[in-house]
């Protein structure tokens, strides 16, 4: 099984993403999230989209492995079965892709909506509104006279 480089990379950047924020290692992370869930929230999040993560990983090099060992069996131009393994590699990419940026929000507790229990310094807070602002008046209603009235 042949791992693309920059592959590998988007997971072990990730993986060193969460050791960093949580200061410990990812197994250590997945035992305490696993022994109790509701301490933290947000790290059981963390711990299950890194599988999934992981799962799109795998699925991604296989899909890389299948379509190198088809570009190896036809020389050349693309056949519709290597090209129909070049869009499964695409399509790997984008979903390992999406379960990155999944597991980057959730890690980034200044991210827009992200309310993780480390970015929230209350409940009230993040429910209170941003600006206080008063309506606008408006005018009175005025009549206008129509044209041809009669007056």
């Amino acid at each position: 099984m042949s791992q693309a480089p920059e592959s590998d990379d988007v997971v072990r950047t990730i993986t060193q993403q969460i050791e960093a924020r949580y200061g410990m290692t990812l197994d250590e992370l997945r035992a305490a999230a696993t022994a109790a869930p509701g301490a933290d929230p947000g790290a059981a999040s963390v711990v299950r989209w890194y599988g999934h993560l992981a799962d799109a990983q795998e699925a991604l090099t296989r899909a890389e492995d299948a379509l190198v060992e088809e570009l190896g069996r036809t020389p050349g131009e693309l056949d519709d079965a290597a090209m129909a393994l070049a869009h499964q590699v695409n399509a790997a990419v984008s979903v390992r892709d999406g379960r990155a940026m999944v597991v980057r929000y959730l890690l980034d507790g200044n991210a827009p909506g992200n309310r993780t229990a480390w970015s929230a310094p209350s409940r009230t807070a993040a429910l209170a509104p941003a600006i206080h602002a008063t309506p606008v008046a408006r005018p009175a209603a005025t009549t206008v006279p129509l044209r041809g009235a009669v007056r």
